[in-house]
């Protein structure tokens, strides 16, 4: 009888690489921090309801306006980075319902604000809902740094429909596109969404699947828009995680010093008059946010 020896190769993967590209994006910001490095603040950029969908009011130039507009009370105030988002798309339909005219308003909202900042911070995007493909691919012809994307791993149940994982399909297209210097940022146990198909698998053990499928940074939310994302829930994944962790709703000045921990904040509600995403940018809350969290 012949004994055959297996060897058992374990293949690990380097979550160094995955910091260090966070760290690099950011690098100006963090350099600036007078202390030791700090959570870094994103700001939302909420577009206005795009061509096709419900709440489109016509003359696409003041979208641009308002986004040109924006974009400048950002930098003024000095923010680390911006995040835009079609926020006012609603309802929201899932990626192969997404139109043409979508990706290429997008496109043109997005060009605007990279003519503004000209590369002096990060930016990044996501199109609603889980158009992760589409973003990656806005991203790389308009020079964005990041993209936020919904199903990264393990489905989940969205207000708009199932929404099934992406991870593979999604590093792959930004491989054949030459996009790999484009980070994908995910949510994980996302807001807005039922999770009891994957009851028994626990927020570490999700994050440690983004963390395997090669994410660039797990994104922590709340239940919704603007709540609050539990504090316990980022020490856990700070401690058995080893990729960035991000917090995705609920940051309000009050409640900040419970998150300085993540290694960014992206914030919307807050930033906006009367604490409500769908009102204007309020520039006095964000310089007084900026002021008192860059102090910290």
């Amino acid at each position: 009888m012949r004994i055959i020896a297996c060897e058992c190769v374990v293949i690990s993967v380097s979550t160094s690489t995955t910091m260090s590209r966070f760290t690099k994006l950011f690098d100006k910001a963090i350099a600036a921090a007078t202390t030791t490095r700090r959570c870094q603040v994103i700001g939302m950029l909420h577009v206005e309801a795009l061509p096709g969908t419900p709440l489109y009011a016509g003359k696409f130039q003041r979208i641009i306006d308002k986004v040109r507009k924006e974009t400048e009370i950002y930098l003024t105030a000095g923010i680390d980075s911006i995040l835009v988002e079609n926020m006012h798309d609603i309802p929201y339909i899932q990626a192969n319902n997404l139109g043409a005219e979508i990706i290429a308003a997008m496109t043109r909202v997005c060009h605007e604000v990279q003519l503004l900042t000209n590369c002096t911070i990060p930016l990044g995007l996501q199109i609603l809902a889980g158009g992760n493909k589409e973003a990656l691919a806005v991203a790389k012809c308009t020079n964005f740094d990041y993209i936020r994307a919904e199903g990264f791993v393990f489905g989940h149940v969205a207000d708009e429909g199932y929404t099934d994982a992406c991870a593979g399909d999604l590093l792959r297209y930004r491989k054949q596109i030459d996009a790999d210097n484009v980070l994908i940022f995910t949510d994980i146990k996302k807001k807005h969404s039922s999770h009891s198909v994957t009851s028994d698998v626990s927020l570490v053990e999700t994050a440690h699947a983004a963390e395997f499928f090669l994410t660039d940074g797990v994104i922590l939310t709340g239940t919704a828009t603007g709540r609050p994302a539990s504090p316990k829930e980022l020490k856990d994944l700070k401690v058995n995680c080893n990729v960035p962790v991000l917090i995705g709703s609920g940051i309000t000045l009050e409640n900040f010093e419970q998150y300085r921990e993540a290694d960014a904040c992206i914030i919307g509600s807050y930033f906006k008059e009367d604490g409500k995403w769908q009102n204007h940018l309020d520039s006095k809350r964000l310089k007084q946010f900026l002021k008192v969290v860059k102090e910290i």
